[in-house]
């Protein structure tokens, strides 16, 4: 093996290697004598075919896989030997080769830079701190007594309003023939007005009306409706009123507790005032993690490799490219927009291997139970589907990965934390909560220069996504 060095330039090595063909023909020949042991060929005991049968035979066949594996095997010990740290897989291209000639192929390898770990020993920084405000647990109790209301009867004479719960009596037929289908009938339905169950218009047609009132709806079901039997048809319901119900918020008190597993009023606020503390000592670790790294990234100056820093905008710009296409706004970039970008990849890419090195030098690991137990919170994310998540994760490596990475960010974190000198600082709510404090530096003034700039989330942030909800299936009865 022959190792040319073609150039190098900051961390990129580029290099050409030449194979000898003799060296090209013994690893053909390992590889035949493999084979020969599973070819049955007429005449020839299996591992007895002669090589030069085999070569005639067989040769060609396995040349693609003899090449593949010269070229990975052959590349790798030319990193080893030259002590090389790659950041990404090396780049390779057949230059030259023919049968019973030599290999000759080049390889482009960017490595990762030498820096030097900045003195973490007394760090001074600063965290914010809140407690749960009075008026936060009061607001909360009221959205949780809001999405589990209930309903009471409406015991005046009044019409219908949109939002009313309306007990009815249906019976369908389709207008054309005056036939009833099957599903076009129900008694004692409770249904709300507005919530979009039924299909287009019935629910309308039921606005304005009182109880006893009986109403002819008539409606025309979508051409994509489900059932066949009634798509694009028109229909009529004879409806009957037999009540309305109002929705009503529960009172928030013992019984109230109760129903939802607590004991009394008083424990359910305490419940409250520690979801809510929990979620505000996140904003603290976060506001304090953006901290430690605006000052990691001020002390660490040196140049990222160009394949890690395109591949990481590359991702920020793909993740701008789904919310504004999810919005349904233009998604077109501005080349000042691209640059500030650009700048975020490169701190992201560059705190990444200050926070490896320091986790390597420092032998910190994630353990198997900790790896477990991410996989475990994935998975209650997806209620009913626990067991496909598991199977996702135990079936990909490199998702399961994907877990081990933020937990490995999150211990070094804390081992950097240890060593520095961290005071705690009294702040508002709204203070500890602003998103403008969790902007990196670089986003800060992006946001100055133009302020419907694409928001990019860095790693830092670590903002919460809203899964996509289902649309509620419609009634076939309707």
């Amino acid at each position: 093996m022959q190792v040319k060095e073609l150039k190098q330039k900051g961390l990129l090595h580029e290099m050409e290697v030449t194979l000898a063909a003799k060296d090209i023909d013994k690893r053909v020949d390992i590889r035949l004598q493999e084979v020969s042991k599973t070819i049955r060929m007429p005449g020839f005991r299996p591992g007895k075919v002669p090589m030069n049968i085999m070569k005639q035979k067989y040769g060609q066949a396995v040349m693609g896989e003899v090449l593949e594996s010269a070229v990975n095997e052959t590349s790798n010990k030319v990193i080893q030997d030259k002590g090389l740290k790659p950041a990404m897989q090396p780049k390779i291209e057949v230059k030259e080769f023919d049968m019973g000639k030599d290999l000759v192929f080049s390889m482009a390898v960017e490595v990762l830079p030498e820096f030097k770990v900045a003195e973490l020993k007394g760090l001074k920084l600063e965290k914010p701190v809140a407690k749960a405000e009075k008026k936060a647990v009061d607001e909360a109790l009221e959205r949780i007594a809001a999405s589990n209301q209930g309903t009471e009867e409406v015991k005046t004479k009044r019409a219908t309003k949109d939002g009313d719960f309306v007990i009815i009596n249906f019976d369908g037929r389709t207008a054309d023939d005056n036939v009833s289908q099957p599903g076009m009938q129900a008694d004692g339905h409770k249904l709300k007005l507005g919530s979009g169950q039924f299909i287009e218009g019935f629910e309308d047609q039921l606005i304005g009306k009182k109880s006893g009132d009986k109403v002819e709806v008539k409606v025309t079901f979508p051409k994509n409706y489900g059932a066949k039997e009634l798509a694009g048809r028109d229909a009529i319901f004879d409806t009957e009123i037999t009540a309305i119900h109002e929705p009503k918020a529960p009172e928030i008190n013992d019984e109230f507790a109760k129903q939802l597993g607590l004991e009394d009023v008083k424990a359910l606020k305490a419940a409250v005032e520690e979801q809510i503390q929990k979620e505000l000592d996140q904003f603290s670790r976060m506001k304090l993690k953006k901290a430690l790294l605006d000052i990691l990234d001020e002390k660490h100056k040196f140049a990222v490799p160009e394949s890690m820093l395109e591949m990481e905008y590359q991702s920020i710009t793909r993740q701008i490219e789904m919310e504004s296409a999810q919005s349904g706004e233009e998604s077109t970039l501005s080349d000042d927009e691209k640059a500030e970008l650009k700048s975020i990849a490169e701190r992201r890419v560059k705190l990444g291997l200050v926070l490896s090195e320091i986790g390597t030098s420092n032998k910190i690991q994630v353990a198997d139970t900790e790896l477990q137990r991410a996989v475990i919170t994935e998975a209650q994310k997806y209620p009913g589907q626990e067991k496909q998540v598991f199977d996702y994760y135990s079936k990909n490596r490199q998702a399961l990965e994907s877990l081990r990475a933020p937990l490995f960010e999150e211990k070094v974190v804390d081992f950097i934390l240890e060593l520095a000198e961290v005071k705690e600082k009294t702040v508002s709510v709204d203070d500890l909560t602003s998103d403008e404090d969790m902007l990196a530096p670089s986003e800060k003034s992006a946001k100055k220069e133009k302020k419907d700039t694409p928001k990019a989330k860095t790693s830092e942030t670590a903002a919460k996504e809203d899964k996509p909800k289902k649309a509620p299936a419609k009634k076939k009865a309707s």
